[in-house]
């Protein structure tokens, strides 16, 4: 007796209660739990496509006989086994039973220890149709993430593989990252991936609204409870009743809320302004930051105690600077579908273009990439530029020589290279070299020879190693 047979079921439809109660005994004894009815209508309302075990029915019921109950079955999931059984020896019938889609088909009297292998290769069919659907929607749902979170490095598989997991639980997730990063879009996934997919998703930025509204916002209020509210307003909370929440710039919500909002996680209940009663609110609570979220509670802009609630998974989106090569693909996807948005020819990239998105440090990330690809199409066809022009307004300090040379653009991409490092890392020579890996005497060097000054980059001198 296995664990994984004492999770499944099998479902008895027997109209006579000594048969029912023989049957549960001889089932169980082999492993199994058993849900007993007496009647085809009883059966079907316990049944659905989820159902993990099999049905074990006798022929001749009251009302509905066996074979019609087989067909009704079918209509709902053809991959159910059942088993019929019958006292009569009505071989014709035994052969209609099969045809109809019967996994088995047994007469009485029967030796229990031949009911209990049948219910049991017929469970094993059952949990192996059940294992191969999960499969193929995970394969289906991580397609259909693929398309919304692009990228093929390693930090994105692991966020994909992440969101799928996390999504089929109900707990309250905090995701983290820099602005532009997708942050909405990972909360959107969560929901549409969820048990919760089809009630409502209700996104607020914290930020972006007067303080003064937030909670109005967020809770609701009655009529007449301040000046202006004039009628009952429902809150985003309750907006959000068996769907997901999204709150956004979680740091942003004032302190005095945050409190109100702990109950709310704790109890599932929201008090309107002005209300006399609690209201009962079922929701998933997904929140974002783009600041370090501990240190907004070292700051006491956030209450430690709202944290341990909002981050019992906290998932971080890494920088597009930080994914490798996503960058082209990415801006590779983004021309595709804005050509084709606004009727236009997708523009050829050049190497230098390639060259410019992978060193190009992107702060604002997939957001200013995507608009990056936006004026790329729309300038190609009558004042076509390099990219890195459009993104930065300047040429680059180094042109290649004598046009797009594998020798020049390899300059090129290097020189890019170390000088974005030096400037994202305001001249901290220990970072710049762990970053790309280099000795000290070889970083010297190359900026020497690509004309990179010290005073160009705001780095102190580096003591030759």
């Amino acid at each position: 007796m296995t664990g994984q047979q004492n999770s499944r079921k099998v479902l008895i439809v027997d109209d006579d209660p000594s048969m029912r109660a023989a049957l549960r005994q001889w089932i169980r004894l082999a492993g199994f739990a058993t849900v007993e009815v007496a009647t085809a209508d009883e059966a079907m309302s316990r049944l659905s496509p989820e159902f993990d075990g099999c049905v074990v029915s006798d022929v001749k019921l009251e009302g509905e006989d066996g074979l019609s109950l087989l067909r009704r079955i079918g209509e709902l999931d053809g991959d159910l086994p059942v088993v019929l059984i019958t006292g009569h020896g009505d071989v014709p019938m035994a052969v209609e039973a099969m045809r109809a889609g019967a996994y088995d088909f047994i007469e009485k009297p029967f030796d229990p220890d031949h009911i209990a292998e049948v219910v049991r290769r017929a469970a094993d069919k059952r949990a192996l149709v059940i294992e191969n659907r999960a499969l193929k929607q995970q394969l289906s749902d991580g397609a259909g993430l693929e398309s919304r979170l692009i990228g093929n490095s390693p930090a994105m598989h692991t966020l994909r593989q992440q969101i799928l997991h996390f999504a089929r639980t109900d707990a309250a997730v905090l995701i983290t990252g820099e602005t532009g990063t997708g942050k909405e879009v990972i909360a959107q996934a969560l929901h549409d991936f969820s048990d919760r997919k089809d009630g409502p998703f209700v996104a607020i930025n914290a930020a972006a609204l007067p303080e003064a509204m937030v909670e109005a916002e967020l809770f609701g209020h009655e009529a007449g409870a301040f000046t202006g509210a004039d009628r009952q307003h429902i809150g985003r909370i309750e907006t959000a009743h068996e769907g997901v929440l999204f709150l956004d710039e979680i740091v942003s919500m004032p302190l005095a809320l945050q409190p109100k909002l702990l109950r709310v996680l704790q109890e599932r209940k929201v008090d309107r302004i002005g209300g006399s009663r609690s209201v009962d609110v079922d929701i998933r609570l997904v929140s974002a930051s783009n600041l370090d979220p501990r240190e907004a509670v070292s700051s006491g802009r956030l209450r430690e105690d709202l944290l341990f609630r909002l981050n019992a998974i906290e998932l971080h989106v890494p920088p597009l600077r930080e994914r490798g090569r996503d960058s082209l693909l990415l801006f590779d996807t983004f021309l595709n579908r804005l050509a084709v948005q606004y009727g236009l020819n997708a523009p050829d990239v050049s190497a230098r273009d390639e060259a410019f998105l992978q060193t190009y440090p992107w702060p604002g990330n997939v957001r200013e990439l995507r608009n990056a690809a936006e004026r790329f199409v729309l300038n190609a066809g009558v004042s076509p530029q390099p990219l890195e022009i459009l993104v930065t307004g300047h040429k680059a300090l180094s042109a290649p020589k004598g046009s797009d040379g594998l020798k020049a653009l390899m300059d090129e991409y290097e020189r890019n290279l170390i000088e974005s490092a030096l400037r994202r890392h305001k001249g901290r020579v220990a970072d710049v070299l762990r970053e790309l890996n280099l000795p000290r005497r070889t970083l010297n060097e190359k900026m020497t020879r690509h004309g990179l000054t010290r005073d160009q980059t705001g780095m102190t001198d580096i003591p030759e190693g």
